[in-house]
């Protein structure tokens, strides 16, 4: 069955077809009848003399004008009356002339009448231009009105795709890791199943439910699942899909999406990036209220007071940005009740690759547990892309089932890139890499509050990174304490340290880390009160889109005097950290250049094997300041 595009394109097809073969035949009535190009127009007084002489045939005499063929066209040719060589038949505007019809008895050329219909001529030479004009106008417009959902006068349409119940195949078991938002959204489900269970006793469902969460969280995922598990038809559109170029034309889809949705009542519409449509007024660069994205939202809110909620309808809608979204969006009686989609667990992560790894097949070895423990702060539409990736490297690579050696190759694509195996770096550089690279994992490992290290590489990936040292969390954090804010930024300095501790010289490769670095150490002295010196003071206020605010700006209420304290604090916490991390990897020199030759020859180090060597070392120090204390 054919789609909707498909139907508008064979239309369009059609169309120009017919308006082509329109114009073809324009074009011939204008050559043919309308513009003779080969007719020649003759004086009446040169036609008088053609006539005297014999020299014209087959007359047609009408009121006004007398056509003709000419029997001897040179002598017909005049320096007044130039002919063309390819003229045969030729016109004269008669005059009144009583005699002519005696003179061409006389001379023996055959003429008859003619009635004259010029008002025919004219009028086709006027709405001939003016067919063509509509032509191209007509094309015009539908083209511009292709692009607006169909032609102007479907603009106000609403656009929103609409899913019959049949057609939602989502349902709860198909959403992990969002057991709390499940259970929040159930009495929505029960008051679209049972809606009398709660008009029983006078209740009212909110008419809106706000999802908010970070991209990939499963906002839209589980507003399909709401409406799959209650059983109703689900439109579903974005905040984009209202506005247009012309002023009226989101309003008026906003009027039409609610109409439709009362008739297909009890149902629910789903606003995806709610955000485009509803940032709070009178903050943008324009500063004004006239412009056509406030007019919808305007629109929206009239809509959301106007109908009764006891009809059936409820209004869901997902951002990740709430803190822009206009106050009057969330108040009582509108988006009342949110649902905040939080990044999984381990144990969130952990069901959710088990729904996208059903139909994978993987091997007896794979371990989804280990796999959610190696990916903290995933959300779920990194873990499906994890799970695709492995199920396409096992392909690649001609197995049968999925490996664990797939998944780790597949996390280490995600977090850093794709390998460039080929990349040709001089030794001096790569020596400086893997340097770098064990300078971080070595101080990781030699400090108490840091995650403990997963693999060192020295193999490029991604667009910039020559290597990379990745870390693996115990257990999920939420909290972070100084002296474990300091431990890490003494990792981040690990490279940049060993680097002039063996070279005597530093590289470009450690601005990331320095960019981390410093931005760590100003969140430690503004926001979270750990400077000695400046005390429990914060000098930046939460960004957030209250009224008539700038959700953008960052205020600052503190002086420029302050201003240097604060910057000179970042400074004195970066030098503590640098003259720390110099100091322990002095120490450990011999032990730093062990490693990085060892780096340089496999190319990548597992977190075993180096806490192997690295304890080893430690043991065998040990052995020998005790044998000379003895």
């Amino acid at each position: 069955m054919p789609t909707e595009p498909e139907k508008h394109s064979s239309v369009n097809g059609r169309w120009q077809v017919v308006a082509f073969g329109a114009l073809l035949v324009i074009v011939i009535l204008f050559e043919i009848v309308l513009l003779p190009s080969s007719v020649q127009d003759l004086p009446y007084s040169q036609f008088k003399k053609l006539v005297q002489t014999g020299q014209v045939a087959d007359l047609k005499i009408g009121a006004t004008t007398i056509h003709g063929t000419l029997l001897d066209k040179t002598s017909a040719t005049s320096p007044e009356t130039p002919t063309s060589e390819k003229a045969e038949r030729f016109t004269t505007t008669r005059v009144e002339d009583p005699g002519l019809v005696a003179e061409l008895e006389a001379s023996g050329i055959a003429f008859s009448g003619q009635a004259d219909n010029s008002w025919i001529f004219n009028l086709l030479s006027w709405l001939a231009p003016l067919f063509i004009l509509l032509l191209f106008w007509s094309a015009y417009f539908r083209r511009m009105g292709a692009g607006i959902g169909g032609g102007l006068m479907a603009a106000g349409k609403s656009r929103a795709r609409v899913y019959v119940e049949h057609e939602i195949k989502v349902r709860f078991d198909d959403v992990a890791g969002l057991d709390e938002a499940k259970e929040e959204l159930q009495e929505v489900i029960e008051f679209l199943r049972t809606p009398e269970k709660f008009r029983r006793l006078g209740g009212k469902v909110p008419k809106g439910v706000l999802l908010a969460g970070a991209p990939g969280t499963g906002k839209t995922l589980l507003a399909k699942a709401v409406a799959g598990e209650a059983g109703v038809p689900f439109f579903s559109l974005s905040g984009s899909e209202f506005v247009e170029m012309f002023v009226g034309v989101g309003a008026a889809r906003v009027r039409d999406l609610f109409e439709q949705a009362l008739q297909k009542a009890p149902c629910i519409v789903f606003i995806d990036e709610l955000d485009a449509l509803g940032k709070a007024r009178g903050i943008g660069p324009a500063g004004g209220s006239h412009e056509e994205r406030e007019q919808t939202l305007n629109q929206l809110l009239v809509e959301m007071d106007g109908f009764d909620p006891n009809t059936g309808v409820i209004i869901m809608a997902a951002t990740n940005r709430p803190e822009i979204l206009d106050p009057a969006l969330l108040r009582a009686g509108r988006f009342d009740r949110h649902v905040v989609l939080d990044r999984p667990d381990v144990k969130g992560r952990e069901a959710i690759l088990r729904v996208h790894a059903k139909n994978v097949k993987l091997a007896a070895e794979v371990n989804l547990s280990v796999i959610a423990a190696r990916t903290p702060g995933f959300v779920g539409a990194d873990l499906a892309n994890i799970v695709n990736e492995a199920a396409l490297l096992a392909a690649r690579k001609g197995r049968d089932e999925v490996l664990m050696a797939d998944f780790d190759e597949a996390v280490d694509r995600v977090i850093a890139g794709l390998e460039k195996r080929n990349r040709v770096i001089n030794p001096r550089e790569k020596a400086i890499i893997a340097h770098h690279e064990i300078g971080h994992a070595l101080t990781a490992e030699l400090l108490p509050h840091v995650d403990p290290v997963r693999k060192v590489s020295i193999i490029p990936r991604g667009i910039a990174a020559l290597g990379y040292t990745q870390q693996l969390p115990t257990e999920d954090r939420y909290l972070m304490t100084r002296s474990e804010l300091e431990d890490r930024l003494r990792v981040l300095l690990g490279g940049r340290v060993a680097e002039e501790i063996i070279f005597g010289d530093v590289s470009t490769g450690a601005q990331d880390d320095l960019q981390k670095a410093t931005d760590t150490a100003r969140s430690m002295v503004t926001e979270y009160g750990m400077s000695t010196r400046l005390g429990l003071r914060t000098f930046e206020k939460e960004r957030r889109g209250l009224f008539l605010d700038t959700p953008w700006a960052t205020k600052k209420d503190y002086s420029e005097e302050k201003a240097a304290e604060i910057d000179k604090e970042v400074e004195d916490i970066l030098e503590r950290a640098h003259k720390q991390v110099r100091e322990l990897l002095t120490t450990q020199k011999p032990l730093l250049e062990k490693l990085a030759s060892l780096l340089l020859e496999k190319e990548v180090l597992e977190g075993d094997e180096l806490r192997q060597i690295i304890h080893a070392v430690v043991a065998e120090d040990s052995t020998n300041k005790r044998a000379t204390l003895h």
